[in-house]
């Protein structure tokens, strides 16, 4: 039995651990499901992730792996080459608190279960759903653009001149910008990254449209 990834095209946790997964190399089989239908919310699938989201990723032992970013670290620990992580260990800390800029500050407040949240229980329509998204999104693009703008450590991408985890979890949330029509152009930095990492073709591969259950 090969890897198996249990996830939905458009969820930007999702395209992580498939860029991370492509970038490793490692071929897998793509599981797909349906969010608003509910198919996370089975037994079944509770069995797999008690807290019923995705992605997770199934190993050939049977070990069901949760959380983009642990599942990205466990790859990185068991195929360090090509790496997502620089050596040093400074360096390391900076792509990690980048990545988690967006993976911890922006994802929580603005994934599809909030948003579900405050339509059914506050009433937000779709007007109120996008400014609250938006508003999320930009108070930490702004700060990681000041992060990253004029720092020696960035290079052509976030750190250095390779893509690392931080690229990976920011071209994921642009990705999941488009909903709401939020393009990157507002911060120079941010969008030189992006547009350099989708010259990667194993992260380029990784965006939603590209998806066999893209729709």
């Amino acid at each position: 039995m090969t890897l198996r990834l249990h996830n939905f095209f458009r969820s930007s946790t999702s395209a992580r651990v498939r860029a991370a997964l492509n970038i490793k190399g490692l071929t897998y089989e793509y599981v797909p499901y349906v969010l608003r239908a509910g198919e996370t919310r089975t037994k079944e699938y509770l069995e797999r992730n008690a807290q019923g989201l995705i992605p997770t990723l199934e190993l050939p032992d049977g070990t069901h792996l949760s959380q983009s970013l642990p599942i990205m670290e466990w790859l990185e620990e068991m195929h360090p080459t090509p790496p997502l992580l620089p050596r040093n260990p400074i360096a390391r800390a900076r792509v990690r608190g980048l990545a988690q800029m967006l993976a911890c500050e922006v994802h929580p407040l603005n994934n599809l279960r909030v948003l579900l949240h405050l339509r059914d229980t506050y009433g937000a329509d779709d007007a109120a759903q996008a400014t609250w998204f938006v508003h999320w999104v930009k108070t930490t693009f702004d700060a990681m653009e000041a992060a990253l703008a004029d720092n020696s450590d960035t290079g052509r991408f976030c750190h250095g001149d390779s893509p690392s985890m931080a690229d990976i979890c920011l071209v994921a949330q642009v990705w999941n910008n488009r909903r709401f029509d939020l393009k990157p152009d507002h911060w120079p930095t941010l969008a030189r990254i992006h547009a350099a990492c989708l010259d990667v073709p194993e992260i380029a591969a990784a965006a939603p449209e590209q998806q066999p259950d893209a729709a």
